[in-house]
């Protein structure tokens, strides 16, 4: 129980880092594309090395690579079943419409629904990290996590102000999206604790969900506006600080 409690709060400081990176927005409007696709590369950097070096090694380390393989492959099948299945209005990339049939819903429900797909892998990331009873990888997850949440918060914010809400509003529902994910948090550590074997399976999967992540919606927004070398070093040198934490905080 307590390695479920540690991990879901761990989620919750995670998420709430969404609201400090929207913090600049109280301030000003005019942050440049190219800063914000740079900060967006960072994320993607922070998070492409956290699935390499703190789940799919521990995965394969802990069981085979089949299973990592398998693991990786049903997490990322998942996200694409979320992803076509789910109504929702991609808030990072430019409020981009679901392809799907025309929804009903407000379009802060949509943009709510947008962050749900998005943050519940990063929640289970950690949850599955601390549900392993390793605090200390659990503890770099979310590091991880909390550093990459930083630019996606303000990637929310902005679109929000774009669509008429006020500073206040923008800053609060971004900060409200990042609380998502203690379910994810919690479901990963009850499940790894309850089912002790399935820890490769969850490490894996979570893998592969943030994979997805990844390559479906950060990189290609990072690249959207023609600052795809600034965004292409922001990964690396996110790739690199996340590589870093994970080889000397152990």
């Amino acid at each position: 129980m307590e390695a479920i409690w540690i991990g879901s709060s761990a989620s919750i400081l995670a998420g709430l880092a969404t609201g400090i990176g929207a913090l600049p927005i109280l301030f000003t409007k005019n942050i440049s594309d190219k800063t914000l696709d740079t900060m967006l590369g960072f994320s993607a950097g922070i998070m492409l090395a956290a699935t390499f070096f703190s789940l799919l090694t521990p995965a394969i380390n802990l069981s085979n690579i089949w299973t990592a393989t398998l693991g990786l492959t049903l997490g990322a099948i998942t996200m694409h079943i979320a992803d076509t299945l789910t109504p929702h209005l991609h808030t990072i990339l430019g409020a981009e419409s679901w392809e799907g049939p025309p929804s009903k819903l407000p379009r802060i429900w949509l943009f709510t629904l947008a962050i749900t797909i998005h943050n519940f892998p990063e929640g289970l990331a950690v949850g599955v990290s601390f549900g392993s009873g390793n605090i200390t990888e659990g503890t770099i997850i979310a590091i991880a996590i909390a550093l990459q949440n930083m630019p996606e918060g303000l990637a929310v914010a902005l679109p929000l102000l774009r669509e008429g809400y006020s500073k206040p509003k923008a800053l609060s529902y971004s900060t409200i999206t990042g609380l998502i994910e203690p379910i994810g948090g919690i479901l990963g550590a009850t499940l790894t604790l309850t089912i002790q074997h399935t820890l490769p399976w969850t490490l894996a999967y979570a893998a592969g969900a943030m994979l997805f992540v990844i390559s479906d919606e950060i990189i290609p927004e990072s690249h959207r506006k023609g600052f795809e070398k600034h965004a292409t070093f922001g990964l690396i040198i996110g790739f690199i600080v996340m590589m870093i934490l994970d080889n000397t905080l152990k």
